[in-house]
């Protein structure tokens, strides 16, 4: 049996208790959190972790979870390892529905299925009674992290792309190109 690791952060909202108007909700990670969040993340330090939320009932039995998160992070540059700096400040809304809800079923056309990038997302199932709006906002964060930090003013300088002729294996017969028989 494999354990199931918990969020680094977490703030579990009863579904039950989610009314049809908006409930504000400020979220706050404290030293402990911070250093899980770093650790899941893979960044060198999360110094700070705040999240505005507004939580409301969405159709019959789904939840919405609106909001804005901030945070600062250190990351490890790229091409100096350097620490680097850098802000997140990412806005979001995401739905979620209980499983086997109507909702969750996506219809399922005949042929080619047509998908708008820019279209809402299709609601995201949960399980029990509870939905966690603190793992919501740190996946939300965690998406805007830049996969290639540099430290400013830092570049590739003589840093020179393969071609495709570098790419090729060279042939075992190069070496004989040179030999020349006495």
């Amino acid at each position: 049996m494999t354990k199931v690791e918990q969020a680094p952060f977490s703030y579990p909202v009863k579904v039950g208790h989610i009314s049809a108007n908006p409930v504000e909700v400020h979220l706050e990670a404290d030293e402990r959190e911070r250093s899980e969040i770093a650790r899941v993340w893979n960044v060198l330090e999360v110094k700070s972790f705040e999240a505005g939320l507004q939580i409301q009932r969405w159709k019959k039995d789904g939840v919405r979870v609106k909001g804005r998160v901030t945070s600062a992070i250190v990351q490890a540059c790229v091409v100096t390892l350097d620490p680097v700096e850098s802000l997140i400040d990412e806005t979001f809304e995401a739905l979620f529905v209980p499983q086997g809800s109507k909702l969750a079923q996506m219809p399922r056309p005949e042929g080619e299925m047509l998908l708008d990038p820019d279209g809402p997302d299709a609601p995201e199932i949960f399980t029990g009674d509870t939905v966690d709006a603190g793992e919501i906002a740190a996946e939300h964060a965690a998406l805007a992290i830049d996969p290639y930090p540099r430290k400013e003013g830092i570049d590739f300088k003589g840093h020179i792309e393969s071609t495709e002729e570098d790419d090729r294996k060279p042939s075992p017969f190069a070496v004989l190109k040179d030999w020349k028989k006495d």
